[in-house]
C-alpha cells in the first residue's frame, strides 16, 4: 500500500513538472482555469508535507501560509495578476522594490493589480514560485468558500464581515477588540483560538499588527472577485524570461567576473580549493580568532562562533581585519544572487586559529560562494570550471578539490543531525551520482550530534515531498538518509568538467556534508515549522572545520 501511494505521488510530481513546464512556455495561465485546477488537482494528490492541512477544506493551514508569505513578496495576496519576469530594467522606474523575508529575489508592484517577480535562478525558481502560488491560490479558494454563504448569491457570513472590518480598519484595536476579532477569525479558519492567536503574532511585527486579518481579507476578495469573474486571476511569464531561461545567462555573468578577479589579481594559476557554502563560517574559522584576539583552545570553539553570530561588531570586525589580510569580497551584481570570497592562504596568520597545527606554508586559494538554488548549481557550476580566456587563449584552471556544505531535509536522524552523502540520486530521472567523497563518518564525532552516511535525493522542489515517497527511499535498498536540491546538480557539473570535457583535472578530491534544518517525516519538525536559530552554529561549524582540516591535510603532503 505504501508503495503504491509512493508511486502515485512520484507520478504526480513528475506530472506536475511537465504541466508546469508546458504553460511557463505557453506564456500564462488562469488559476481558476482548466491548467490552474489541474496545477491543485496534482499538488493536493501529492500533499506535501510542508503545507500541513492543505487537505482539509475546513481548515486553513497556518504554518504553510507563512513559510509561503516570507518567500514571495509583501501583497502578493493583494493582486491577481502575477508576471514572472527576467532582470528587464524595472529598477530603472519608480516602481517600489519588494524582496520578499526569506529569498533574495526583487519583486515590484507595478499598481494595485499586478505584482512582477523577477526570476533569475532558472527553472527551479519558477517551479518553486509556481508551486507556492498554487498552494496559496488553494488557501484562497477555501477562505472564500468558508466565507461567504454560496446558496444565498454568495452573501458574506457575520464572520467575514467582522474580518472585512478589522482588514480595512486603520484605528488600532483595544485588547478586548482584538481578542473577539479573533475568536471569529478562529472560527472561520478551524483553528483554536490559541492557535489563532500564536499565528496572530507570527505573522504580524509593531509596524503592522493585524497582517493575519489583512492576509486572510486580501486572500479571499481575491477569490472572490474571480469566482464573479469580476477579476479573473492570471499568472504570466515574460518573452525575456522564456527566451533567457535555461541558457546560463546570468550564470555566465557571474562565473565570467569571478574569473576576472582572479586573473586581475594573479590567483588565476594558484592551486584552487572551491567552497559552496555560507558567507560566514570559512571567513569566521579563518580569521576569527586573530580578529578579536582571542587564542583558539579547542579544535571548534563554538561558544565563540555562537557570540560572533550574535554581535554585529564582532562581524563587521571580523570582515575588515579579513580584508586587510586579503579576502576579496565580491557582492554579486549578476544577477545570481551570489556572492564570493576570494581567500589567499599565504596571506593569513594562523597561530591562534583551530588550524595552526598545519603549520601551512602554502600559496593556495580558497574561493567560497553562496548556495545555489536548484539547478542553478549546475548553471554555475559548470560556468566557473570552464578555462579562462586571456589574450585569446584559454587556460585551464588549478582545481585541487570542491566542497558542497548546506542545509538539507534529514531521513534518518534529528534537526541539527550531520548527512555525509556517497550518492546522489536525481529524484524523477534515471540520473544517479555516485562518487569518492573524502568526507568520512569518523570526522564528525559528537556527543551531542549524530551522524549519518548514505544515498542523498536530490529532489526537484523540497516543497512536493511526502511521507510516502520519503519512506520509501528510506526503507527500501536506496537506503537514503536525507534529501537535498542541488546535489546532483553540482555533481553533474564537476563529472562534466573532469571526466567528460577535460577542463580540470580529474585528480581532484570531493567533499559534501549537509546538516538538518528539517525533518520532513517527524510532525513539527518540517521547514515551515520554523529554521534552526542558534542550533545551526554547531552543526555548520563542524562541517566548515572538516572541510578545511581536509585542505589543510592536502596542502602538508
Amino acid at each position: 500500500m505504501a508503495n503504491s501511494r509512493a508511486r502515485e505521488t512520484t507520478e504526480a510530481i513528475e506530472r506536475l513538472y511537465v504541466s508546469m513546464r508546458h504553460l511557463f512556455y505557453r506564456g500564462f495561465f488562469k488559476p481558476a482555469g482548466v491548467s490552474g485546477s489541474s496545477l491543485r488537482s496534482l499538488l493536493m494528490t501529492i500533499n506535501p508535507e510542508i503545507y500541513g492541512s492543505m487537505n482539509v477544506s475546513n481548515k486553513i493551514e497556518l504554518n504553510g501560509l507563512l513559510y509561503v508569505l516570507d518567500r514571495l513578496p509583501e501583497g502578493i495576496e493583494e493582486t491577481p495578476f502575477v508576471h514572472l519576469t527576467s532582470d528587464e530594467g524595472f529598477e530603472k522606474g519608480s516602481f517600489q522594490l519588494i524582496v520578499p523575508k526569506k529569498r533574495r529575489r526583487n519583486c515590484y508592484r507595478i499598481d494595485q493589480h499586478q505584482m512582477n517577480i523577477e526570476v533569475l535562478l532558472g527553472r527551479s525558481e519558477v517551479y518553486d514560485i509556481l508551486t507556492h502560488l498554487t498552494f496559496l491560490y488553494i488557501e484562497a479558494d477555501k477562505i472564500r468558500d468558508l466565507g461567504f454563504i454560496k446558496e444565498d448569491d454568495c452573501r458574506p457570513t457575520r464572520t467575514w464581515r467582522i474580518i472585512e472590518e478589522v482588514a480595512l480598519s486603520k484605528k488600532k484595536m483595544s485588547r478586548q477588540e482584538k481578542e473577539v476579532a479573533l475568536i471569529h477569525l478562529s472560527s472561520l479558519l478551524g483553528r483554536t483560538f490559541d492557535e489563532t492567536l500564536e499565528a496572530y503574532h507570527n505573522f504580524g511585527d509593531d509596524q503592522n499588527p493585524d497582517r493575519l486579518f489583512k492576509i486572510i481579507y486580501h486572500l479571499g476578495r481575491v477569490s472572490m472577485d474571480d469566482h464573479q469573474e469580476t477579476r479573473e486571476r492570471e499568472i504570466h511569464f515574460s518573452a525575456i524570461l522564456r527566451e533567457r531561461i535555461g541558457h546560463h545567462y546570468f550564470g555566465e555573468k557571474w562565473a565570467n567576473h569571478v574569473k576576472d578577479v582572479l586573473v586581475k589579481n594573479n590567483l588565476h594559476q594558484r592551486p584552487l580549493h572551491i567552497v559552496s557554502a555560507n558567507m560566514h563560517s570559512v571567513k569566521n574559522m579563518l580569521f576569527g580568532h586573530q580578529a578579536i584576539g582571542k587564542k583558539a583552545t579547542s579544535e571548534v570553539d563554538y561558544s565563540l562562533y555562537e557570540e560572533i553570530s550574535n554581535k554585529k561588531e564582532f562581524q563587521d570586525k571580523i570582515l575588515q581585519y579579513a580584508e586587510n589580510q586579503g579576502l576579496i569580497y565580491l557582492d554579486d551584481k549578476s544577477g545570481s544572487n551570489i556572492d564570493v570570497q576570494i581567500i589567499d592562504l599565504s596571506k593569513i596568520k594562523l597561530e591562534n586559529s583551530s588550524f595552526a597545527q598545519f603549520q601551512y606554508a602554502g600559496d593556495d586559494i580558497v574561493l567560497v560562494f553562496d548556495y545555489a538554488f536548484g539547478e542553478q548549481a549546475f548553471e554555475v557550476m559548470d560556468e566557473l570550471l570552464r578555462p579562462i580566456s586571456i589574450s585569446g587563449e584559454k587556460k585551464s584552471i588549478n582545481v585541487k578539490s570542491i566542497s558542497i556544505m548546506g542545509k538539507a531535509g534529514i531521513l534518518t536522524g534529528e534537526k541539527g543531525d550531520i548527512m555525509i552523502p556517497t550518492s546522489h540520486i536525481f529524484e524523477g530521472t534515471a540520473d544517479n551520482y555516485p562518487f569518492d567523497n573524502a568526507l568520512m563518518l569518523d570526522d564528525f564525532q559528537d556527543d551531542e550530534i549524530k551522524s549519518f552516511e548514505g544515498a542523498m535525493i536530490t529532489v526537484l522542489g523540497t516543497s512536493l515531498q511526502n511521507k510516502d515517497i520519503l519512506t520509501y527511499f528510506m526503507n527500501t535498498s536506496w537506503k537514503a538518509i536525507g534529501l537535498e536540491m542541488e546535489g546532483a546538480h553540482y555533481q553533474k557539473a564537476i563529472q562534466v568538467a573532469s571526466k567528460i570535457r577535460h577542463h580540470i583535472s580529474p585528480d581532484l578530491f570531493l567533499m559534501y556534508a549537509y546538516y538538518a534544518s528539517d525533518n520532513p517525516l517527524e510532525t513539527g519538525s518540517t521547514l515551515s515549522s520554523g529554521g534552526l536559530g542558534l542550533t545551526g552554529v554547531k552543526p555548520t561549524y563542524m562541517i566548515t572545520y572538516g572541510i578545511l582540516k581536509k585542505i589543510f591535510t592536502y596542502t602538508k603532503k
